[in-house]
């Protein structure tokens, strides 16, 4: 049996275009965020900045930035998340971002060398709008395994 990650999306909508002094600070500290990512024990794959180009027509707003990923395990993000150098950039978001009414944030399972697509992360977000935390698509809340992920029957 092939091995399964853990597949991350977030989108967060801009207060500015990239440009504006408004996000001078966030764009300062992508780079930082991105080595702290590489570095991170666990990390698979990260979405990388020269690979966004197709992001506006599957999510068809240009304000949103997103990042993708793919882990070893929950745990691995969990860890680069909340108890590392990114927590410092994290806490800060309400500078640069508007507080979105939908789930931002879906975790999913893929199969070893598999690296999501814009497509895989909107219909991940989407099912988790509607349907919830289920072992499809969830987020931190919901510690859902493999086993879950393989059994569960989509709604």
């Amino acid at each position: 049996m092939t091995n399964l990650y853990l597949a991350q999306v977030n989108i967060a909508k801009r207060l500015a275009p990239l440009d504006d002094p408004i996000m001078q600070d966030f764009v300062n500290n992508v780079d930082k965020i991105n080595t702290i990512a590489d570095l991170s024990s666990g990390l698979i794959w990260r979405l990388k900045d020269e690979d966004k180009g197709e992001a506006v027509s599957v999510f068809q707003d240009d304000t949103l930035v997103i990042n993708m990923s793919v882990w070893k395990d929950l745990e691995s993000l969990f860890n680069y998340t909340y108890k590392s150098g990114h927590i410092a950039v994290f806490k800060r978001k309400k500078e640069w971002f508007t507080k979105m009414k939908m789930m931002h944030m879906a975790f999913w399972y893929v199969p070893e060398g598999y690296e999501p697509t814009f497509i895989d992360a909107k219909n991940r977000l989407d099912y988790l709008n509607v349907h919830g935390d289920t072992p499809y698509a969830f987020s931190f809340k919901s510690k859902f395994t493999v086993t879950d992920a393989l059994n569960y029957k989509q709604l």
